[in-house]
């Protein structure tokens, strides 16, 4: 096999990461403990320079590394925006890194390589790639939530997330190999190209197929494979769970795309049914478990349990249409994650979490900016117009009832209105309840200003979001 410079160029992204990964680690290696803030400031070069080589690269596309990688405008557009999100994520994760003694090194390190792992989901033209590239981000994602060593939960939390995890790529992986006996061949393109050839034995594939939908259903944590998600969400570092709670799902929405539509489409029958169940599933169980919460951090987590239901909803409706509309949410409900798990950050300060309901009330007298941004996030996550998380799910409803699933729409609508309860809670505490804490926030100028910015773009979004649905629409097209 020979390696064109061409052929080399389409990963020139993955490889620039993968060397400063390499460069971060050994700098980290030989400074020791004194490594943390030079393993800060070159992860966020890595990130920006990586983000700026896949904008100069949009429109090149192809496939290489002997079918393994392919370079197209749906890689390049998620890419960059894992890319983006990661750097926002690192940013608000510094402040709380120190004040707890977890700022070292190995978090940025252990980012980065995650990062990576993430690209070359997104990338992956092959079952092994994909493997690869999901154990790489897995397996750094469990060290990070083990960071905190002398917290009992954040060591449980790790345990569970690593067996369950473990667990479900051996699904995964055992999925696939059921299909490599089926169709012979391990290459995306390949399987498609014998699925519609015909002449399979459809009882053993679609039997692969459960067990590549189990693996699929864990990565995005929709129910019944759900069980690990509050558990991290709640045990781990609020550092790590920002990081776990927003770049990852959109690596995790690119490999069901990558196995179920552009490997398995042309069996999209056997699939839908499987994906109706885990959607209704999630955005129930989801949505009425979030009620009870009184822990901010348990309860987003159900939401994001909720939010991956609505996700797959545009998926299962097997049209370009839809396929957009869950790549805008994914893309979507990352950016408002990342928002709110940035305000519990924003709100904590050295020895005291800003993780429950309460701790929030009052907010608006406190410091009333950051009591709006809370509040738009809030809304556009509970789907109210004109915020962004409206058109997400207007657009993923949308999908399915033109494929005549009016039953699975009319559950999602009524979904939607019960998971509006939780969200107006926040706004209720922090508006309308007197404050239990009277101290000022305590944040530096950077996280402020993100947190700003972050808050505003979720509006902006939701004031215009022809641009980011027209480019959602073009990577189908």
């Amino acid at each position: 096999m020979t390696f064109e410079v061409l052929n080399m160029s389409l990963a020139l992204p993955e490889m620039f990461m993968l060397a400063m990964a390499c460069t971060i680690l050994m700098v980290v290696a030989f400074l020791g403990k004194n490594s943390a803030k030079m393993a800060y400031i070159l992860s966020q070069l890595t990130l920006a320079v990586t983000a700026i080589l896949i904008y100069q690269s949009f429109g090149d596309s192809g496939v290489t590394f002997d079918g393994t990688y392919i370079k197209d405008a749906f890689s390049d557009v998620l890419k960059l925006a894992i890319c983006i999100i990661n750097i926002a994520v690192l940013l608000y994760s510094t402040s709380y890194l120190k004040d707890r003694d977890l700022f070292k090194g190995e978090y940025y390190v252990l980012a980065i390589f995650s990062t990576l792992g993430m690209m070359i989901m997104v990338s992956a033209a092959h079952f092994l790639t994909i493997y690869l590239g999901l154990e790489l981000m897995s397996l750094c994602m469990y060290a990070m939530v083990a960071m905190h060593r002398d917290s009992m939960i954040s060591t449980e939390a790790a345990m569970k997330y690593f067996i369950l995890g473990a667990l479900a790529s051996g699904m995964l992986l055992y999925g696939m190999s059921i299909i490599y006996g089926v169709t012979g061949s391990l290459e995306i393109a390949t399987i498609a190209e014998t699925i519609q050839a015909g002449g399979l034995d459809n009882t053993v594939l679609s039997f692969g197929l459960v067990f590549l939908v189990i693996g699929i259903g864990f990565k995005l944590g929709a129910v019944p494979f759900h069980m690990w998600l509050p558990d991290v969400y709640h045990g781990a570092p609020t550092a790590v769970t920002l990081f776990i709670a927003t770049a990852p799902k959109i690596a995790a929405f690119a490999m069901a795309i990558r196995l179920l539509v552009d490997g398995l489409g042309d069996v999209h029958q056997h699939w839908q049914g499987m994906l109706i169940m885990l959607s209704v599933l999630s955005m129930i169980v989801g949505n009425v478990i979030a009620i009870a919460q009184t822990n901010l951090k348990r309860m987003l987590a159900y939401s994001t349990i909720s939010h991956i239901g609505f996700i797959l909803l545009g998926i299962l409706s097997g049209s370009q249409e839809g396929y957009a509309a869950s790549m805008f949410y994914a893309l979507v409900y990352s950016l408002m994650s990342l928002g709110a798990f940035g305000m519990i950050i924003l709100m904590s300060r050295q020895g005291f979490e800003a993780d429950n309901i309460d701790d929030y009330k009052g907010l608006s007298r406190r410091n009333p900016w950051f009591a709006l941004m809370m509040l738009i996030l809030m809304f556009s996550m509970a789907g109210i117009p004109p915020l962004v998380g409206f058109y997400a799910k207007l657009t993923v409803i949308k999908s399915i009832i033109d494929i005549n699933l009016i039953s699975v729409a009319i559950v999602a609508v009524l979904m939607s209105v019960i998971g509006a309860f939780y969200y107006l809670r926040m706004i209720k505490v922090m508006y309308f309840d007197k404050p239990i804490q009277q101290e000022e926030l305590q944040a530096p100028t950077d996280m402020r200003v993100m947190m700003s910015v972050n808050g505003l773009t979720v509006l902006a979004l939701g004031i215009f979001p022809g641009s980011l649905l027209a480019v959602c629409a073009s990577v189908f097209s």
